[in-house]
């Protein structure tokens, strides 16, 4: 497992480079080069369509310094199992003799909508690899229409907030419980603005023996309405409002980790969700007497899932 010392970070090469054509402000990139610090080993890089496909591969440039595939929505997991058994398959033969470990990156929509088919069955079938979200909570690189990720009351292209509709009618899904299901080695959440956090998560998921799946926010300043300077300050909120809880579940035993542990012990205030609200442009009509109840409701939805999640860690 690579050490986590900044000193040792610094001696790993560079897998992501500058350059690419990300917003100003995405945390996506961010995501990336903390996951791809997780290991010192070689690493081969699927990637779903999406923002972080479309911005880092324009033809004929790559902002990516190792082995990396381009796959459609839908099949990513495909993909990236399919490179773990070809690897498999080559060194069995003894024509590859180094460790390597594989990747796939995507976002929402090719997570928890489009590719979750695919995504199950790789889960399922136990290839080795790694599976991060990159989760904005909405098909962003399409014009920002809704996903199952996006959160209740949220407004977006295709859940609009005026006088008929409050934004998103329904909560978002669960994803990270779902992959739990799974009974694979390893699973997790992570926010860009802990990278202590995030690495060590990544170090995890790469040294299990098996598949790993890590749920990563991904503030969007084109879709939440925020300006871009303050995308690590929202990734902070998500984790301080238990929006976005930091845990892990190694072979089904969960954990807190991180400022989430520290609230769980009283150690660290929880916010309350209107902080979340009024931070972002999406939800500036919830600010109003008027959504009340869904804020209400909200709160009530964030508290009972935080809840659960604490009585999981002590079982």
């Amino acid at each position: 497992m690579t050490s986590l010392s900044l000193k040792e970070l610094n001696k790993l090469p560079v897998r992501l480079a500058s350059g690419h054509r990300l917003c100003a402000g995405c945390a996506e990139s961010i995501i990336a080069k903390q996951i791809l610090m997780g290991t010192s080993d070689e690493v081969a890089v699927s990637l779903s369509t999406g923002c972080m496909e479309v911005s880092t591969t324009v033809f004929p440039y790559t902002s990516w310094n190792v082995p990396y595939i381009h796959t459609a929505f839908g099949n990513g997991a495909a993909t990236c199992a399919g490179l773990e058994t070809a690897y498999n398959a080559l060194k069995k033969k003894g024509k590859i003799d180094e460790e390597i470990r594989f990747v796939n990156f995507a976002g929402d929509g090719a997570t928890y909508d489009i590719g979750l088919q695919a995504l199950s069955g790789a889960m399922e079938r136990g290839h080795r690899m790694m599976y991060v979200c990159m989760n904005n909570e909405a098909y962003m690189n399409t014009g920002i229409q809704r996903s199952s990720a996006t959160t209740l009351g949220a407004s977006t292209t295709t859940s609009w907030a005026g006088s008929v509709q409050m934004g998103k009618k329904e909560y978002s899904k669960d994803m990270t419980s779902i992959m739990v299901a799974h009974n694979i080695p390893y699973v997790a959440q992570v926010s860009p603005h802990n990278w202590r956090d995030t690495v060590t998560k990544a170090s995890k998921g790469f040294e299990a023996n098996g598949p790993a799946f890590i749920n990563a926010i991904s503030p969007c300043p084109r879709g939440w309405r925020f300006p871009s300077d303050r995308t690590i300050e929202i990734a902070k909120l998500a984790v301080e409002t238990c929006v976005w809880p930091l845990f892990e579940v190694v072979d089904g035993k969960y954990a807190l980790t991180a400022e989430s542990a520290r609230i769980a012990a009283g150690k660290a205030e929880k916010k309350p969700i209107t902080d979340w609200f009024a931070a972002q442009g999406r939800f500036k009509h919830l600010m109003t007497e008027r959504a009340e109840p869904i804020v209400e409701a909200y709160q009530a939805e964030v508290d009972r899932r935080w809840e659960r999640l604490i009585k999981l860690t002590e079982l």
